[in-house]
């Protein structure tokens, strides 16, 4: 392994603390002056206070559409996971590397970026685009602003390979995820006069229990697809917080929730379902005690599946470039529903690196799959190069 091209860069990008809670401006910069070093010019866009950026650069041709290999420049927090070594730090161990981001996913982007100077050394028929973003662990905040200015661009990229970690499979679709808050707003009173309060928390329970019953629908009853793991849509509630003390009964409490649904599950169906119980069954009950009283949910984060047909030009393109002709299908979000619904991209997922250990402590990528990326790479080259 040891003619790997990319390991060095790897080291480099992992030893960038890019948790989304940081800037990842030093890391952008350190692959800004790496591509003007090759002569590559790349195009900045920041965030609204300017502390992070997506970068997006081509090699090739600027007027023809190319392919645009996708990845995210920010990780997961280390915070009270027991870590053997330093995250931050490469250790190679038994055929690993070990690092927060070596699967998930900055050997991709290190891959991609090592073999800069052989797509330069081309002459190339179809364009490469590099598109890197920030905060995509945190609901792929970064990317819509990228997003933003690709719709303005006259040629966008023809098709996009973004490389979260699949094993190098081809992944056609993941599921879309919807993000709510609900706060609910009672009237507090003695607990010893509860009749005449509004208790927030019990609503709120309400409402919970009634998402748990649709859960439990969907899980009998469907749709259904069966190349996912979980073959159904998924409705989660994650935090819930209200009260004060026993003794009063609560004016106020906040849940959080989620649904993960499947492309053939109308998410504006699912989200309206349980506004109407909220606003027809629970709020009348609450406007009998208090009129001040109700449910106000929120829908904060908006993250589209994606569902590529297996018959597309872009599935067959990436299968021949990772040498595998199966595909299937992911529990996790990514970046790739976003530029296939927003701006007409087909798009598809591969890339080095095992989910399952991603966001754990001793998070690694075993140097076979980061020579296998550089197989798909090579691969790409030679089908991108006129000669």
């Amino acid at each position: 392994m040891a003619d790997l091209r990319s390991l060095d860069l790897i080291k480099t990008l992992i030893a960038f603390d890019t948790t989304s809670r940081e800037s990842n401006l030093e890391l952008i910069a350190f692959i800004q002056e790496y591509l003007t070093g090759h002569r590559v010019e790349s195009m900045l866009v920041h965030n609204e206070d300017g502390t992070k950026a997506n970068l997006y650069a081509t090699i090739g041709d600027q007027d023809k559409a190319g392919v645009m290999l996708s990845g995210h420049t920010d990780v997961v927090p280390v915070d009270g996971q027991a870590w053997d070594t330093d995250p931050f730090q490469v250790t190679e161990k038994d055929e690993k590397f070990y690092g927060r981001g070596t699967a998930d996913m900055k050997s991709f982007i290190a891959i991609a970026l090592a073999f800069v100077p052989e797509f330069l050394s081309r002459r190339l028929k179809t364009p490469i685009h590099l598109a890197f973003s920030y905060d995509e662990e945190v609901g792929c905040i970064g990317v819509r602003r990228l997003i933003d200015k690709l719709k303005e661009m006259p040629v966008k990229p023809a098709m996009c390979i973004v490389g979260e970690p699949t094993s190098m499979q081809v992944v056609t679709g993941h599921k879309g995820k919807r993000s709510f808050i609900a706060n609910v707003r009672g009237l507090e009173s003695h607990s010893a006069l509860a009749p005449l309060g509004v208790n927030a928390v019990e609503y709120a329970a309400e409402l919970i229990t009634y998402m748990k019953n649709m859960a439990r629908r969907i899980e009998a009853e469907g749709p259904f697809d069966e190349l996912y793991e979980i073959t159904h849509t998924t409705v989660h509630t994650g935090v819930i917080s209200g009260g004060v003390q026993l003794n009063i009964v609560p004016n106020a409490c906040r849940v959080e929730f989620e649904f993960r649904y499947l492309a053939n599950h109308d998410p504006d169906a699912l989200e309206a379902e349980i506004r109407e119980y909220a606003k027809d069954t629970l709020e009348p009950k609450m406007h009998a005690v208090s009129a001040e009283t109700g449910i106000d949910i929120e829908c904060y984060n908006d993250m589209p599946g994606l569902e590529m047909d297996p018959g597309e030009d872009v599935v067959a393109f990436v299968k021949a470039l990772a040498g595998r002709n199966d595909h299937a299908k992911v529990a996790f979000g990514t970046e790739a529903g976003l530029f296939h619904t927003r701006v007409q991209i087909p798009t598809v997922v591969c890339g080095p690196g095992d989910i399952a250990v991603a966001h754990k402590p001793n998070e690694f990528i075993p140097l076979d799959q980061i020579a296998k990326g550089e197989d798909f790479m090579r691969r790409l080259l030679e089908e991108v190069s006129a000669d």
